[in-house]
């Protein structure tokens, strides 16, 4: 490991905004010796313990460096917002501009996506925004617009919440208004280049398209469609269900060769 990340990882260490639990925090054995989540001391407690004043709490899964939680809170100093990841060098970068600028309303959390439930409770988040998710073409269960993970989006999400997706992946789009429409949820917009051909149906466009992402910058660079999507999981009982009418094959040839971060054609997972 390079000094340079160990410098990082060392600083992260004094971010109050950043909160870095070990996975044996969420973890432990159940009867069966099987791994179980179990809730983290700061679940339902986001307000008192991480923010300078209450708000509603807007989420965004697989943040990177933090670069849409930062502009988000700028813009929304009366909302709080929490950007989540897995790498703890990335999160610096966010976690060290919110500490020295005295961004009071902004949060990082450092955990794998699949621990989300341990972390918040019922209610407590008002928006979750997902900005340029790996579209995991082999792994249906592994999208955080999946069944699975719509199951744990449920149990914190507050009535009215919305789950944004901002992506490059035309594949990923797709099948989200694919899971969308089997579950009846409720859709509130959906373009399939924001850029190009934005309409209101009640969304503030100027927010969707004038906060970007890096990568989102790099993308529109290379000419790349940006699509978004709006909806809520309001009104859904039961399990949420795969949808029967996705054609895989079909998005998968038409998503052509996924880009690295370097934005260097990479081997289509066809």
């Amino acid at each position: 490991m390079g000094h340079g990340k160990l410098r990082k990882f060392a600083e992260n260490e004094t971010f109050r905004c950043l909160l870095q639990p070990s996975a044996a925090s969420v973890l432990v054995k159940d009867g069966s010796r099987e791994l179980v989540l179990k809730d983290h001391p700061v679940k339902g407690h986001w307000q008192e313990q991480m923010f300078a004043s209450p708000g509603p709490i807007v989420l965004e899964l697989g943040c990177g460096k933090g670069d849409y939680t930062i502009e988000l809170a700028e813009r929304h100093p009366e909302m709080n917002f929490i950007g989540v990841d897995i790498k703890g060098a990335r999160l610096w970068k966010g976690a060290k501009y919110a500490t020295e600028r005295g961004l009071g309303n902004v949060a990082f959390l450092r955990t794998r996506i699949e621990f989300i439930g341990a972390f918040f409770g019922e209610g407590e988040v008002s928006q979750i925004w997902l900005t340029f998710s790996d579209p995991q073409l082999k792994s249906e269960n592994a999208r955080l617009t999946s069944p699975l993970f719509l199951e744990r989006y449920r149990r914190f999400l507050s009535p009215g919440g919305r789950v944004h997706l901002k992506t490059d992946s035309r594949f990923l789009h797709e099948y989200t208004l694919s899971v969308v429409r089997a579950n009846n949820l409720p859709l509130l917009a959906s373009s399939t280049d924001i850029y190009g051909s934005g309409t209101s149906n009640g969304v503030d466009w100027e927010e969707v398209t004038g906060v970007q992402t890096f990568y989102e910058s790099m993308f529109l660079k290379l000419g790349l469609p940006i699509t978004y999507m709006a909806f809520t999981l309001d009104g859904h009982d039961g399990p949420f269900v795969h949808p029967s009418d996705f054609d895989n094959d079909y998005w998968r040839a038409a998503e052509g060769p996924r880009r690295t971060f370097s934005h260097s054609p990479v081997k289509s997972t066809k």
